[in-house]
């Protein structure tokens, strides 16, 4: 019965008065909730808004988008959510997202439009039929729930690092498979409360919402200032680096684990946060597969760790394959889906790794590997080694043009120390051969660090191409 009933009323029913969501102007119990969502749903249908149609959320993470997230899944409404960007980017993903004769619905959050100019906004206002968030009467005629476990309910596009980024269809079925596998593993439940500390435009944040509803605990959407938001809260999503700042503050936290994306994560930060009771998980996944594919405890071993139930996954001459439930139906381009898998229902991640016993190890991108002097060097496998460093947070490598071996590498490094002090290449002897060796080290910027589970190599290779103009990235 549960499949054919949305998470959030089966809460309102089994717990109406617990609070369901913490939000900087109040909170929310499951009963609120679903009366929230109700009033949102009859809003879209009032503003023309059907089944058929899909709606696309301008927002960064706030109240409201999670609400209108909620309703359009109570419609059986498919909604794409990106991120707030310039005028021409977000056309790109309009024509993606839609066909020339089709209503583009859109609503666009207060905070996202005070980023546009009144040029862009009358030009937006001229393609699109903006949606607004106003309240309806709850003594309308009772509202018809088209919710459909398999329908597809999330649209939300990939990063783009390996060409024109990808609109990704899933349903709630695969994300509900998402988190159910992951809970398994990671233990959160009612009484426990999971912050919203990525973008739900990015898969890693709406599976945030979707452990959330699963789990009828609680979700804390912040300001977006992480040593305020981390207040209370007994679950998050960060990377190595956010992590690291809140261990070394004098507050007291409530967490009691920690879900760490990146590269090979420092076990000495594991055993750090060990100190104050808190569990450290790292994983692998991607926005195909609705997020997290494998996971583990954070440990000495470098590897990615073992496979969650309802995913599949198989290494065939050292490339990645996945499949199970929480794969994406398809790539969506105006209203068609595209299949992103083999006949035999595989997805070829682009991955490369082996297996070591039963937990995978990742290798790095196809795209990832460069040749110096002959030698196939991969980016990931340099990047693991410099996160072993004790005084190394985290850190990226960069393969760049080089007139005497054809490519070289630079990385560029997140730590408290200074970083001269660090003497990483003379710490390398014997533990990487030294063609391998990052030719120079910069400082990893702190905007490259809160954009999403895992660094953004892209965003790094864009930064490295605008601030250094002696090096040409491969």
């Amino acid at each position: 019965m549960d499949n054919f009933v949305p998470e959030w009323k089966k809460w309102s029913s089994r717990r109406p008065f617990s609070i369901a969501l913490k939000t900087p102007n109040g909170d929310y119990n499951w009963r609120e909730i679903n009366r929230l969502v109700d009033q949102q749903s009859r809003s879209l249908i009032s503003q023309g808004v059907s089944a058929s149609d899909l709606v696309t959320c301008v927002s960064k993470n706030c109240f409201e988008l999670v609400v209108v997230y909620l309703a359009c899944i109570e419609l059986g409404t498919k909604c794409s959510i990106v991120m707030p960007q310039p005028l021409s980017l977000l056309k790109d993903k309009l024509e993606t997202l839609y066909t020339k004769k089709q209503t583009r619905f859109v609503w666009i959050s207060p905070e996202a439009q005070t980023q546009m100019t009144a040029e862009e906004q009358a030009e937006l206002s001229s393609i699109v039929t903006s949606l607004s968030l106003h309240s309806i009467s709850a003594s309308l005629s009772s509202l018809h729930s088209q919710y459909s476990p398999k329908r597809i309910s999330s649209l939300i596009f990939t990063s783009g690092s390996s060409g024109k980024a990808k609109a990704v269809a899933h349903n709630v079925h695969q994300h509900r498979a998402s988190a159910l596998g992951l809970l398994e593993k990671i233990q959160f439940k009612h009484g426990d409360s999971w912050l919203l500390s990525l973008p739900m435009y990015h898969v890693s944040g709406l599976s945030i919402v979707h452990r959330w509803l699963v789990a009828g605990a609680c979700m804390k959407i912040g300001s977006g200032k992480l040593e305020e938001d981390i207040h209370g809260v007994t679950h998050a999503s960060l990377v190595a680096t956010q992590l690291q700042r809140l261990l070394t503050q004098s507050q007291t936290l409530n967490l009691k684990c920690v879900l760490l994306g990146g590269s090979h994560i420092p076990s000495s930060l594991g055993l750090q946060a060990a100190k104050q009771n808190i569990e450290t998980w790292l994983g692998y996944g991607m926005t195909e597969a609705a997020s997290t594919v494998t996971a583990k405890r954070v440990n000495e071993d470098d590897t990615a760790g073992t496979l969650l139930p309802n995913r599949e996954l198989r290494v065939e001459q050292g490339k990645i394959y996945i499949a199970g439930q929480t794969l994406a139906s398809g790539y969506y381009f105006q209203g068609k889906l595209n299949s992103l898998t083999d006949d035999e229902g595989w997805f070829d991640t682009k991955d490369l790794g082996e297996w070591v016993g039963n937990e995978v190890r990742i290798l790095g991108r196809e795209g990832n590997m460069f040749i110096s002097g002959g030698e196939n060097v991969h980016c990931e496998e340099i990047e693991v080694v410099i996160n072993r460093h004790e005084q190394v947070n985290t850190c990226i490598v960069v393969a760049v043009e080089d007139s005497e071996f054809g490519a070289v590498s630079i990385a560029l490094v997140a730590s408290n120390s200074d970083l001269a002090s660090l003497n990483i290449n003379e710490w390398l002897e014997g533990k990487i051969e030294r063609f391998k060796r990052p030719r120079q080290y910069y400082i990893l910027p702190d905007e490259l660090l809160t954009s999403g589970i895992k660094i953004s190599r892209k965003d790094v290779k864009d930064y490295v191409t605008s601030h250094f103009t002696n090096y040409r990235v491969i």
